[in-house]
């Protein structure tokens, strides 16, 4: 039976990362909505540790579990959606594909840069023709001779500009195919790389192509060839645990201003938060958020090393969805302060946009989930996901 239970160092951790959010990243946050990128917060989070927490211990790093990355982000986001974003990277898959499958020598060259927060990295899925569709990916890198040619075109990539290395799927020797896909690693820098487009998010962030034209790289650059699209699902399993955390977290931070202002606000001689119908839209909000956090935490203890892929994909379906639904009541009982930028909520409910677009879309991982469902329908003992516990 999974048991959750948080230690004395992951609150010790948990308490430095959130005194430092509420004390300086809330009042910062909006700075960063016209794309800036939140350098100041990192720095900070590097001297607390944070950015190591997905580094093994032999690299200098935290070594810390799924869970405690989840949580981490969680208290970010409920203040400032873009530095959650900007954490995500070292916290998520880009991190764990590096030292999980990377040689020795590149573990060893850039993971102590993740952790001072002098290397963020970038993961580079998406094509301009193909997002889900994995086996329609054109990016491809070629054995010649003693090194490995790149090249490609990758869009809607999160942290390009900043990045100092790039975490790329990529087809390789252009066999057909999902099952030839594999990942290679590009350092900033590289020549024939380039990072071209830029769009604007609601969320706040810049998204960013990138393009590969004839990239030369070392062969041990190649960090997963052999049943590559296999390992590459399974380590983006974390990532469908991170992005529903920065989820959870905006829901929670939008709650939470939402009660502070329904106590605060008067109408008709009383708090609104003596309002019947108020008071049941929190009561909705509440246990939206209970019922996402079982979910999630529950989907993050199943990493060994990396998360179960139809808990991950329920977790992130629903704490996705859910945080939509939290974030547009907590503008709602705003009233028409919670449309304006003066307020969090406007802010914070873009931000839950984003969620259920990046990482698989909700309608991707309907599709995983429903095929589990009805191939395991009774479960053990008949109680579906009984045996994740």
């Amino acid at each position: 039976m999974m048991e959750f239970k948080i230690g004395t160092e992951q609150r010790e951790m948990i308490a430095a990362v959130r005194q430092l959010a509420q004390n300086e990243f809330k009042q910062d946050a909006p700075k960063w909505m016209d794309g800036t990128f939140p350098w100041p917060n990192i720095k900070k989070l590097a001297g607390l540790g944070v950015l190591g927490m997905s580094v093994p211990e032999e690299y200098g790093g935290l070594g810390l579990s799924i869970l405690d990355s989840a949580l981490i982000l969680e208290e970010i986001a409920k203040v400032d959606y873009v530095t959650a974003m900007a954490v995500l990277g070292e916290a998520g898959v880009q991190t764990r594909v590096i030292s999980h499958y990377a040689p020795k020598a590149i573990k060893e060259r850039i993971l102590p840069r993740v952790i001072s927060g002098d290397c963020i990295l970038a993961i580079c899925m998406t094509e301009p023709h193909a997002g889900t569709d994995v086996a329609n990916y054109r990016t491809n890198t070629k054995r010649h001779g003693n090194h490995l040619v790149l090249n490609g075109t990758k869009t809607l990539i999160s942290r390009a500009a900043e990045a100092g290395m790039f975490v790329v799927f990529t087809r390789v020797d252009g066999k057909p195919g999902r099952e030839d896909i594999g990942c290679v690693l590009v350092e900033q820098g590289t020549p024939g790389l380039s990072v071209t487009g830029t769009y604007h998010t609601m969320g706040g962030e810049n998204l960013h192509e990138v393009q590969f034209n004839d990239c030369e790289l070392p062969p041990e650059n190649l960090v997963i060839e052999t049943d590559g699209f296999k390992k590459l699902l399974t380590a983006f399993n974390t990532q469908r645990c991170l992005n529903p955390s920065i989820s959870l977290g905006l829901a929670e931070g939008a709650f939470d201003e939402a009660v502070r202002y329904v106590n605060d606000r008067k109408l008709f001689d009383k708090s609104i938060a003596d309002f019947q119908g108020i008071r049941w839209k929190f009561a909705d909000m509440f246990k939206d958020i209970e019922a996402g956090r079982g979910l999630l935490y529950r989907a993050c203890l199943t990493a060994n090393p990396f998360p179960d892929p139809f808990m991950a994909a329920t977790a992130k379906v629903f704490c996705n969805e859910m945080s939509l639904r939290v974030t547009s009541e907590a503008v709602q009982v705003h009233g028409g302060y919670g449309f304006t930028d003066e307020y969090p909520v406007s802010r914070l409910y873009r931000g839950a946009r984003y969620g259920s677009l990046g990482g698989g879309s909700s309608e991707s991982l309907r599709d995983l989930i429903g095929k589990r469902v009805l191939a395991d329908a009774g479960g053990v003992d008949g109680i579906m996901g009984l045996d994740t516990y």
